[in-house]
């Protein structure tokens, strides 16, 4: 799939820095231009494509440390028995059966890929869980749920592959309760130098090659890690956030910033 994307080189840093033009991401498939119309239906053929193998993209991708980095996230997400958590690009389920795991109330996982959907509820039977979890398919910019409904929004590694980020942002706020709590985890950029040049080798040079050998899709994995390159810049995407209406935002930097958590309240 996507083999007409495989030779692809990084655009025009002026025209396709999401940091300088803020809003642009949807004109671009990783490092493709692309009608905005169109992109939400390239990232769900990806995704069809890993669905089966999606843990072992995360652990390619990150070297196996994102169960740490999800752990991480459950822990400032502090579940309770009265909470309601909406996990957003939740596909195969890992955030919200931590959130049950360690005391949540209720998780309901949206994706907008139904591939990604049947896995996360094929696992869930898998572990015996057959209640608590909801399952649909539904778009991080329209979400089909009521407003001010969520005690806690999470998105891991979903929101760099939405078409419009701010629109995401702003549902995020439409369906939390008033002091309801926002988390994104995602694959940001490195702050240490040294750190930043190993990773661009590895993800640049070694990760589609790995795709092509393990998953037999070079094609996905090159675009997974042009999507990380094109993702706004921690501090960008702080901003970002408190436009959409959140307050106490915060940005936590995981493993020098490969990956980094977002989080603020619902004002």
């Amino acid at each position: 799939m996507l083999r007409a994307m495989t030779e692809r080189t990084p655009p025009d840093p002026n025209m396709a820095d999401p940091n300088k033009a803020p809003g642009s991401e949807g004109n671009w498939f990783g490092f493709q231009p692309v009608d905005p119309d169109a992109k939400s239906g390239l990232v769900r053929a990806v995704f069809d494509s890993v669905a089966g193998r999606y843990d072992l993209m995360n652990d390619l991708m990150s070297g196996g440390i994102h169960r740490l980095w999800k752990d991480t996230l459950m822990e400032m997400v502090a579940p309770k028995a009265d909470m309601t958590l909406l996990d957003v690009a939740g596909g195969t389920g890992d955030i919200a059966f931590r959130f049950l795991q360690r005391g949540g109330g209720r998780a309901i996982v949206c994706d907008i890929t139904e591939s990604m959907v049947r896995v996360g509820r094929d696992r869930s039977f898998d572990r015996g869980i057959l209640s608590g979890v909801n399952w649909t398919v539904g778009d991080a910019e329209k979400l089909p749920f009521a407003s001010r409904s969520v005690d806690a929004y999470t998105i891991a590694f979903g929101l760099r592959n939405v078409t419009r980020i701010d629109a995401a942002l702003s549902e995020a706020r439409r369906v939390l309760k008033p002091g309801g709590k926002f988390f994104c985890l995602e694959f940001s950029h490195v702050v240490l130098p040294v750190l930043r040049e190993i990773y661009d080798v590895y993800s640049f040079q070694l990760l589609p090659k790995l795709g092509r050998v393990v998953a037999g899709d070079e094609d996905s994995y090159r675009y997974l890690v042009e999507s990380i390159r094109r993702f706004p810049q921690q501090e960008a995407l702080a901003k970002r956030i408190e436009a959409a209406g959140f307050g106490a935002v915060r940005v936590r930097n995981l493993t020098g910033g490969i990956a980094a958590i977002h989080s603020g309240w619902r004002i």
